[in-house]
């Protein structure tokens, strides 16, 4: 297991991470860093699937409430999710269905625009790295000719050029793209249920807001 430590140099890595780091943000802006360190959490524990499977059942009930005391106690069902739970309070306390559409549509686009600055973040990560390796690569070339009648220096600047082009690679391809092609796909799985749920509200609160149909039904029945 020795051999291991030889891939492991400490100021090259940190060197590599610093600059990574430093060109993401010109690029991306620092904010963006603390959502990408955050959404580090549910790339392990989110589950779309799941959530869209609740979201459907939590549906049904926002829809019979809906039918038997009206949209002013939707909010009354509770759910684990931040957006439904959002969305039905919303529901309840709206006099127009245009204004809840209103506040639908931005609350999406909203959430996709920061998913979005997420994904680009982390892509940049892939980016940036093999090209800082591919820089650290030509500093330790330029140190190696620059020292050829020291052989004692040659070894430092050999391990240089290749350790920041193995950090590179790895940084890209083992990390950060995956990372970013991980996010993206429950980004959109995120984002499809909970238009699929808000589509379902706003139905409810068109039928729900047209009193002459329903005293009209209400006559029938």
């Amino acid at each position: 297991m020795a051999w291991l430590g030889q891939f492991f140099d400490p100021l090259t890595l940190l060197g590599m991470v610093a600059g990574i780091v430093a060109v993401t943000m010109m690029q991306n802006g620092w904010a963006v860093w603390g959502r990408a360190i955050g959404a580090l959490r549910p790339l392990f524990s989110a589950d779309p699937t799941a959530d869209r499977d609740a979201a459907r059942g939590a549906m049904l009930q926002i829809d019979q409430v809906a039918q038997l005391r009206g949209l002013a106690c939707t909010d009354r069902v509770r759910t684990t999710s931040p957006f439904l739970t959002e969305a039905a309070r919303r529901l309840a306390n709206s006099d127009r269905v245009d204004a809840f559409e209103l506040w639908v549509n931005q609350a999406l686009a909203d959430r996709a625009q920061r998913h979005g600055a997420v994904h680009r973040l982390w892509f940049s990560v892939a980016d940036a790295a093999p090209a800082l390796g591919m820089a650290g690569t030509i500093v330790g070339l330029v140190g190696m000719f620059a020292a050829m009648d020291d052989p004692a220096k040659l070894g430092p600047s050999m391990a240089l050029a290749l350790l920041t082009t193995f950090y590179g690679v790895v940084i890209a391809n083992m990390i950060a793209a995956p990372v970013a092609a991980r996010l993206v796909d429950i980004s959109e799985r995120e984002l499809a249920w909970q238009r699929e749920a808000a589509e379902r509200m706003l139905a409810i609160a068109r039928r729900e807001s047209a009193p002459v149909r329903r005293a009209a039904i209400r006559e029938v029945a």
